[in-house]
This record gives structure tokens, sequence and C-alpha cells, in this order.
């Protein structure tokens, strides 16, 4: 591990916390993320070794426990009381990045915002039965498709057609459902101007945006830089 060589606190939490993929890796554990395939899907771009490190590494700072899989097949991982506090940081993290910093179009990543969605839903609100919802997401390079399977308030989202019947079919630009889930954009002004459409069973069409209990950091509104600057 790299080290700052100093005994300061900001010093010492900085060389756990400042490493690349770390506040991702600990948000997916804090938000439920218990096996290492869990974790990964959470993390586009994190690769298979350098989680394995990283969950090792966790390990032996008592940040993170494991614990062998009933199965026997791998292990089950989550936060030890040092981890939750570590948690504390990514949430100030996000607090100044949802005031601070402009969702760029590289951020529109409508799979993150998907994934994040399906973490966080009201599951108290999801049909008692099962739901196969198609998306269909435009704006980007090339366009993408995902199925989010809802069966018995547990959720999946595959990436290739799962053979079920659809159910609801969602075409959206993906800087829209982004922004909806992120928390600047509403539900009216993304589907009055066609952003997000829908088509299905009415009941459905009315349901599915209440299911969505949006991010975490939706309540912050951003802060203009240039306003900001200007009143200082």
């Amino acid at each position: 591990m790299r080290t700052y060589g100093q005994y300061c606190p900001i010093a010492r939490g900085a060389e756990i916390f400042a490493e690349r993929w770390t506040p991702l890796i600990i948000r997916n554990l804090y938000l439920g993320c218990g096996t290492f395939s869990e974790i990964l899907a959470g993390a586009p771009g994190l690769s298979r070794t350098l989680l394995s490190q990283r969950l090792k590494q966790f390990e032996r700072l008592g940040v993170v426990e494991s614990a062998p899989k009933p199965d026997g097949r791998g292990c089950h991982y989550e936060l030890t009381p040092a981890g939750h506090d570590l948690f504390k940081v990514c949430v100030s993290l996000g607090e100044w990045g949802a005031a601070w910093l402009e969702i760029a179009p590289e951020h529109l990543d409508p799979f993150v915002a998907l994934w994040s969605m399906c973490n966080l839903l009201r599951r108290d609100r999801l049909p008692d039965r099962r739901v196969v919802i198609r998306f269909d997401f435009t704006g980007r390079p090339r366009p993408e498709r995902y199925w989010l399977l809802i069966e018995h308030g547990d959720t999946e989202i595959c990436k290739t057609y799962p053979g079920l019947d659809e159910d609801l079919y969602i075409t959206a630009e993906s800087e829209a459902f982004v922004k909806w889930h992120a928390g600047q954009l509403t539900w009216a002004d993304a589907t009055r101007d066609r952003r997000i459409q829908l088509h299905g069973p009415s009941e459905l069409v009315r349901a599915f945006p209440t299911w969505n209990a949006r991010s975490a950091f939706a309540h912050i509104k951003p802060i203009s830089r240039a306003a900001a600057n200007s009143a200082a």
C-alpha cells in the first residue's frame, strides 16, 4: 500500500479512501451488494483482479468481513462498523459532488442509473406478480437495451433477452433517465417532452415512476459556481 508517511489522520485515511474504486466498492457494499458478482456489476470498468485485491485489503484493515456462502461457492461480504463509518465519508463526498459538480456527457451511462434505481426501489410499491420491463436508451454513441425483471420484491437486470414476455416498454434518452434518477429532472417534464416514453398496461405506466426512490442525493440542489463566485 502506498503511504504518505504522515501521522495526520487525513493522510492515513486518504491512503485507503483515495484509492481508485474504493468509494464505489464501499458504496455498493452499503447498498447490499453482498457477493463478488453483485459488487462488480455496480462498478462497470472495475476488473475482477482489482476488486479481489481491494476486498482482501479491506478485510486486513477491518473495513469488510466475509463468510463462506451456504452453498460453499464464494463468499458473502459486508461492512464492519468501521466500514459503515467509512461510508459516511462517501456520503459527504456525494453531497459535495451533487452540489458542486455538473453531470457531464461522460457521466450519462444509463446502465449505472438503472442499477442504482434497482437498489433504491420502493419495494412495498412493486407489483405482487412477475413484471418484465424492456428499456431502450437513446442519445449514446450506440443504442442500449436492457431488461428489468421484478418478482416477489427481487430485481434483476439482464443485458440479453431473458426469454420472458415483456410487460412494459420504456424508451428514454439516456440524459433524461439519468437526470430524473438524480433528481435534476421531474418525471412530468421528462414525459411531457417525450424524452421518456412508456408503452404498456395503464396501471404499470402509472405505477412505474412511483417505484423509484431516486438518488440518495436527489434532494441536493446544484450550486452554480458562477453565482457562488459572484456572491463571494
